[in-house]
């Protein structure tokens, strides 16, 4: 919950300095200062280890699906109210859902389709064509929905073989190399204040990832999906308190019933053996490896 509070934050600097700054340079501060905070937090410890991969091309296939994913969130960020572009955004779990079955060989019973149909329904609501925020906007929200399940896939494939901080650092260092190439064309030098707010982004980012790996540590990914929604509030009380922006009443139904599919897509069952198995464990398991 800690995670997902810094990625509101995260994206609500990102929209104000989007107001007077190009898109490009401000995407790889966020992610050049994520990689050096992963330099120093973790390759002291880890070394030559933190960069050992047996799988690069997927490791860098999934950093450009994040970095082309905060892209156009970032895109809907300048056209689009901040919790409206996040409410749509958060189809991306549904989606997994509809693209486990085909991608991963996984078989989606009728209650992930049911979700993946909310979802949409939700998406409907909030735009309603021929009113709502409908615009040529809404389709970047809609495309980092999608890029960001196929790199939550892609996430899927790489657990069990690769050391998620490996991946994790992967994902800096793709983010920082892609946004390099084109910083050249897009370079504006920052002011004393838009460069504190460029380090600010990168650092929440890269402590928000850090915190999800922790929490991954101790918890299923499946077991944490539903507190991912708490980023919904945030997002919605951070624009209201920095943009003066509060969805209407339209949006805030698009936005439970978007959270009622994510939380249908679950899978509860996994949770409660997952919770069942740690009540059998030993009392004297052993702690989690800090790091």
């Amino acid at each position: 919950m800690t995670a997902v509070f810094l990625f509101s934050s995260m994206d609500t600097l990102a929209k104000l300095m989007l107001k007077a700054y190009p898109l490009p340079p401000l995407i790889w501060a966020r992610y050049t200062v994520h990689l050096v905070f992963m330099v120093v937090l973790l390759a002291p410890r880890l070394g030559l280890q933190l960069i050992r991969t047996q799988r690069p091309g997927a490791q860098v296939l999934r950093g450009l699906l994040l970095v082309a994913s905060t892209a156009l969130f970032y895109l809907a960020l300048r056209h689009m109210p901040l919790a409206e572009a996040a409410a749509i955004s958060f189809v991306a779990p549904v989606l997994v859902t509809a693209l486990s079955g085909p991608m991963l060989g996984e078989r989606v019973p009728i209650r992930g389709w049911l979700a993946v149909i909310l979802g949409f329904v939700g998406v409907l609501v909030i735009i309603r064509p021929g009113g709502g925020v409908l615009s040529f906007a809404v389709v970047f929200p809609l495309a980092t929905a999608l890029l960001f399940a196929l790199y939550q896939i892609m996430t899927r494939m790489l657990a069990g073989h690769e050391n998620p901080l490996t991946t994790l650092f992967f994902t800096a260092v793709v983010g920082a190399v892609a946004t390099t190439l084109v910083l050249p064309f897009a370079w504006q030098t920052p002011t004393l204040l838009q460069a504190a707010m460029m380090v600010a982004i990168g650092l929440l980012g890269g402590f928000g990832h850090f915190l999800l790996i922790r929490a991954v540590e101790v918890a299923s990914p499946t077991a944490l999906a539903p507190f991912v929604y708490t980023q919904l509030v945030w997002s919605t009380l951070l624009a209201l308190l920095v943009f003066h922006e509060f969805p209407d009443s339209g949006s805030l139904i698009g936005m439970l019933v978007i959270v009622g599919a994510g939380l249908l897509a679950v899978d509860w069952r996994r949770i409660g053996r997952r919770a069942s198995a740690n009540e059998r464990a030993p009392a004297h398991r052993p702690a989690q490896r800090s790091i």
